[in-house]
Formats: C-alpha cells, structure tokens, sequence
C-alpha cells in the first residue's frame, strides 16, 4: 500500500513510518524539511501543512492509499480550515485517513467515552478548539461522502525519542537527587500512553475494515495523581524521589510555567485533567496496552543511552523549594 504520512520524522511518525516500511508499505513523507532520517526507502515532498497551496501543489501528480495527518503546528496551531484543506487535497482513492487527534478535544472532564461531544468551536484554549473542529469537519465528510477518516485521541503520550521535556525533565533531576516540586497536593489526575502502543493502534486501522467513521480513545486504563506519576518514574530510574509541595498560587507569583521554560513539573504535565474511557480500541482493533511500568523502563533504557540533560533553571526551583518548606515548618504561615 502507498501511504502518505504527514510530519513523520519525530516520535509518533518517526515510529510509525519504521513500523509501515517493516510491513513493507511504500512510505512517503510530507513536512518541511528537504531531508529526512529513513534513506531513499521513504519519498520525501516537502509543504508546509499549513499551507493548502503548498500541499496540494507537493501531492499533485501522486496517488495514495492512505494517509496519517500526524503534524499539528505548535507555534502557529492548526485549524481545522487547514487540516480539511489538506484532506481534500490528497489524490488518489484513499482506503483509510487516519487523523492524530487528542484527548484534549474533549475539552475538560473525567472517563470520555468516544460519542462524548467534543469540545466547542469557541473554546479559549486554540489547542483544544483545533482538534475538536478539525475532528468535526472530517467526521463530516464522511457522513457526506463516506471519506474514509479513523480519529485517535490519546492523553500524555510517553517513550524513546520524546521530544517534549517530560520524562526526562524527572530524570534530569532525580540523577543528582534534586527534589521534584509537586504542585498543589498532587492529586491532580493524569492519564499516559506508551508511544509503542498508539503506533500500534495506528497500524491497525489501516486494514481494519469496521475502523472508518469511528474515533478511538486510547490510553492506559488507569488514570494516576501527579504524585503517583513521580513515584513511577522514580521506580523506572531506581530512584527514591525526595518530593517538596509547592502551592500554586507560590509557583505562579514566581512566574513558573507549564509549557515553557521556567518549567516546574516537566511541559504541559500540569494542566487541568481530561481523562477518557478505554474499551473500543481493544475491541475493535485488538489492542492491549504496555502496563505503565513496563513502558517506563524501556523509555529510562532509552533516556540512560541517548538523552542529554536539560540545563536546569535551580535558582529558580531552590528558591521555590525553600519558600514552600517554610511554609510547611510548625511555626510557617500555613
């Protein structure tokens, strides 16, 4: 089968597209650079995804089976105007067009079960807004003409390559027994997918043939508490984790930040909770997920041969750290 991936060269795609050659699939990417990793066993057409002209134009004499739209743009976001541009561009008589979606189009809320109605096109958060709309026009162009969309929304996804500063944002720390700010009392709920298993998932809805016009959730079963996620990394690294609580009202004054630098619990790892039900994936494409203790071994192997350490910001944490350990003290504010 020729199969079209967009993005393709970092993490999920990076995954995907080893898995599709490994199954001997034609292999084209689609993104912005001129070169990439995989040699001249994989075609290269370079586009900006945002760019409905420039997509069109790099597809234009093709013809493709099928089709992952992996590629959302962090900087600039994408809507769901682009992501249907580029749908409708792709020629040939596609089979499957497999869209990496989010738990976030959910918008907030606890155990979302697919037909759960996503979020609204006027959502604050433009993440959140773009995937739900773009989930809903390509949902309705299958209702209109049966184009051939399958949808996943995982929650964190985690593993060997991860190119947020998240499990190694822990490690990084817990390799110098630095002690890991938990915000608030850290029972905020999170919810992880090993990045072998949503490639999986991926992989079998290509020939999966119940799999059109349906959206997946997939995830690990059980959701944990900020709390436990940093106990299961510090099992991973065979590490006691030395754990400091730190009021977020104190982390914000201070100016910490959830997606960028000054970090405080790893990027994007302390957002409000959005967890989901899993049940149709297993029953529809077969899927049993890596138990989270497992993945996390094999991603610290990973982390032990390959990672470079962040530079760590510790004036800004000690201080935190030393303003929240006052704070707790017998005689402190509290």
């Amino acid at each position: 089968m020729h199969v079209l991936v967009i993005g393709g060269t970092l993490f999920i795609g990076k995954l995907l597209v080893k898995r599709l050659l490994g199954e001997g699939h034609e292999v084209t990417i689609l993104h912005r650079r001129t070169e990439h990793p995989f040699g001249r066993k994989v075609h290269n057409l370079v586009a900006d995804r945002n760019d409905a002209a420039a997509v069109k134009a790099a597809v234009a004499g093709q013809r493709f089976e099928a089709v992952y739209d992996l590629a959302y743009d962090w900087e600039r976001g994408t809507t769901s105007q682009q992501v249907e541009a580029t749908a409708k561009a792709i020629p040939g008589n596609l089979s499957r067009y497999i869209f990496m979606s989010s738990v976030a189009a959910y918008g907030d809320g606890l155990n979302h079960a697919e037909d759960d109605p996503l979020a609204s096109d006027i959502h604050q958060n433009e993440y959140v807004r773009n995937k739900a709309s773009s989930e809903r026009v390509l949902f309705r162009m299958y209702h209109e003409s049966k184009f051939p969309v399958v949808t996943f929304r995982p929650p964190f996804v985690y593993g060997p390559e991860n190119p947020f500063y998240r499990e190694a944002y822990f490690w990084d720390r817990m390799k110098t027994d630095r002690p890991i700010m938990i915000p608030g009392d850290g029972n905020r709920l999170m919810q992880f997918v090993y990045v072998n298993d949503l490639v999986e998932a991926c992989f079998r809805a290509l020939e999966k043939h119940t799999a059109p016009g349906r959206a997946f959730n997939v995830a690990d079963d059980k959701p944990l508490t900020q709390i436990e996620v940093v106990n299961e990394f510090a099992k991973a690294a065979g590490k006691q984790p030395v754990i400091v609580r730190v009021p977020r009202e104190l982390i914000v004054r201070h100016g910490g930040n959830a997606f960028q630098e000054p970090l405080y619990f790893g990027q994007y790892y302390d957002i409000p909770p959005i967890t989901e039900t899993v049940g149709r994936v297993r029953r529809v494409l077969s899927l049993t997920t890596t138990p989270f203790a497992v993945g996390l071994k094999e991603t610290f192997k990973w982390y032990s041969k390959n990672h470079t350490p962040h530079p760590i910001n510790t004036e800004f944490e000690d201080n935190l750290i030393r303003l929240a350990r006052e704070l707790h003290r017998p005689n402190g504010n509290q």
